[in-house]
């Protein structure tokens, strides 16, 4: 699976998602880049899920027409350590999104 982190994704969580392909925002060019703009251009890019901590995404944007799945975290800090324990969650999320769906993992 392809996976886009978020600007507010922490880099060091991509190493527990072993078996995807993870690129971030700002490996992409893309840094400070609008939602709208930036679900074109992950969709564009053949990205199957934009992982965020964005908990307002799902109220600015129609994911429906969306090619992609967006996975939002919830989680009180992006401490590696908090979120270690919802990465079996996350994997779990991840094998069964459908594209135009969002999703929240705590």
């Amino acid at each position: 699976m392809k996976i886009l982190f978020d600007e507010d994704a922490p880099r060091p969580l991509r190493r527990h998602l072993v078996g995807h392909e993870i690129r971030t925002v700002q490996e992409m060019g893309w840094a400070g880049t609008k939602n709208g703009e930036l679900l074109r251009l992950a969709a564009e890019n053949a990205f199957d899920v934009l992982l965020t901590f964005d908990q307002n995404l799902r109220f600015q944007q129609n994911l429906a027409q969306k090619p992609l799945a967006v996975v939002v975290i919830i989680a009180s800090n992006k401490k590696i350590s908090t979120l270690t324990p919802i990465v079996p969650r996350l994997l779990d999320v991840l094998s069964s999104v459908e594209p135009g769906q969002i999703y929240e993992v705590t």
